[in-house]
This record gives structure tokens, sequence and C-alpha cells, in this order.
């Protein structure tokens, strides 16, 4: 590859998990404008999604579908089950707490993934990976104390619960190599369908929720896609640090579509969170770049 090449290739990788941190930010619109309860969103969501990305990964990859390809064991459950667990309570946080909230609070995954792999493997946690976790837990509770008495805690305490749950789903991963990650996504889909058939009635939507319902599994799928041809183009540095803009897309969307103005209180923490965020990814960063240059 050419030097021409590379660098078409590197702006096309920016491009590429820019534009799906924007279709990720999406997510607390969409769910907050779809009238339906948050378990029969999320089993739309993620079937819709699931489905659409393994068309993808089978026309991308080739024939994955192998028999062993689709064996789970206990692991791929276990990663699926928490899957779903992550997925329901991702959506109902948005239906109780503002975007802001939720968007900022997930962004403190990465630091909430550190413990979990010094919990689980053992894994050296950096000195400003702590430093930023402990600034970004400060930041968080800020905004979950200036929510008491107005009714956002129980969002607030739905999205940590989502935001631990994904940290741990990305450890497994890493964990439980052997394991088909993709198909235990689908299969947590499937769960979450599985439960809404069961508890609720996810057929007794009205016409605009389905067209909703539908925008937001594409939305969900074509961010996953976006995200996924764009990392393997950029260092995995640089793909985390333009991931982070998720976060401010989310909180201007829900300001342009929904006119959510978190208090102020809120407003500061989340600044916190992410000051701490992008300096620990913009450090990663230039680490990372330092080290290319070096070797060149």
């Amino acid at each position: 590859m050419t030097t021409s090449d590379h660098n078409t290739e590197h702006l096309l990788g920016i491009v590429l998990v820019t534009a799906s941190a924007a279709v990720f930010g999406l997510a607390g619109v969409l769910t907050k404008s779809i009238d339906a309860p948050p378990l029969v969103i999320a089993c739309w969501r993620g079937l819709v999604g699931a489905v659409l990305m393994m068309g993808y990964l089978y026309w991308r990859r080739g024939d994955t579908g192998s028999p062993q390809g689709l064996k789970l064991g206990w692991r791929g459950w276990l990663m699926a089950t928490i899957g779903a667990a992550s997925s329901l309570a991702f959506i109902t946080a948005f239906k109780n707490t503002y975007v802001a909230n939720v968007a900022i609070i997930y962004a403190t995954a990465p630091f909430v993934a550190a413990l979990f792999a010094w919990l689980l493997m053992r894994e050296r946690v950096r000195g400003q990976t702590m430093l930023a976790a402990v600034l970004s837990l400060a930041g968080v509770g800020l905004m979950v104390f200036s929510g008491l008495g107005t009714g956002q805690p129980f969002g607030d305490a739905l999205a940590l619960v989502m935001t631990a749950t994904s940290a741990l789903y990305m450890v497994l991963i890493r964990t439980f190599r052997d394991t088909n990650a993709i198909w235990a996504g689908a299969v947590s889909a499937f769960m979450v369908f599985a439960l809404a058939w069961f508890v609720d009635d996810p057929l007794a939507v009205s016409a605009h929720d389905i067209v909703l319902l539908g925008a937001f599994g594409v939305s969900f799928a074509l961010a996953s896609i976006l995200w996924t041809e764009g990392a393997r183009r950029v260092p995995s540095a640089e793909a985390g640090l333009l991931g982070s803009a998720e976060v401010p897309f989310a909180v201007l969307f829900g300001w342009l579509f929904l006119t959510e103005l978190p208090p102020a209180a809120s407003l500061i923490g989340g600044a916190v969170v992410l000051m701490a965020v992008f300096a620990h990814a913009g450090r990663d960063w230039m680490q990372a770049r330092a080290l290319r240059s070096a070797g060149t």
C-alpha cells in the first residue's frame, strides 16, 4: 500500500468512526420519541439490529454460520445474558433520566472495564487510568446527587447498571476469546425478544412507533458496522478518542430534538467526566502516535 493509499484509508477510518459516534448518539432521542414500553423498544431494536448485522457479516466475511461457529457454551450464554440485561437497562435509563446523564455515565465504561479486567484477569491498571476513573466517579456522583428529589436517580442508577454490564461484557469478550461474540450478541437480542413476547405484547405498537422502532434497529446496526469498518483503519487509541465523540453528540441531539437541558450540577458533573475521558483518550492517542513516529 502506498503512502497516499494509507492516508486515504486513515481518513476514511476517521470519517467512519466519527459517523458511528453520531449515529450512536441518536439512541436517546429515538428512545424518548417512541411511546412503547422499554422492553418492547429493546426487543425490536435488538432484533432488527441483530438480523441486519448478521446479514452484513455473512456478506462481508463469508459464511460464518457453521455449527461450530454458532455453538455458545456456558461462556457464550453468560455473555448473551449480560448483553440482554445491559440492553434493557440502556433503554429504560433513557426513559427515566436525561439523555445527557445516560451518555455521560456510559462514557465511564472504559474505566469500569479496567476495574473488571484487574479483578478477573489481574491486568495492571495504569496510573493515568486510575486518575481518570476517580475524576469520572466524582463527576458521576455530582450528577446523581443533583437528581435527588427530581425523580431522575432511578434512571441514573439504571445507567450505572448499563455501564457496569457493558464494561463486564467488554472484558468477557477478551477473556473468552474462543467464543463467538457476534453470535452471543445476536442471541442476547433474541432473548430480549422472547422476554418481551411473554411479559408484554411486542406487536401492540402504533404505526408511528413501528417506523421509529425500525429506524432504531437500522441505526443500531449502521453504527455498529460503521465502527467496525472504521476502527480497523485507524489505531485503537485514535478510534477510542474519536468514539468518545458519542457523548457530545448525544447531549447535542437531546437538546436539539427534545429541548432537554439538565440541571447546572449535572452539566458541571458531566464536564468533569468528559474532561477525564477526553484527556485519557487523548493521552493514549499521543503516546501511540509517538511510538509510531519513533518506529519509522
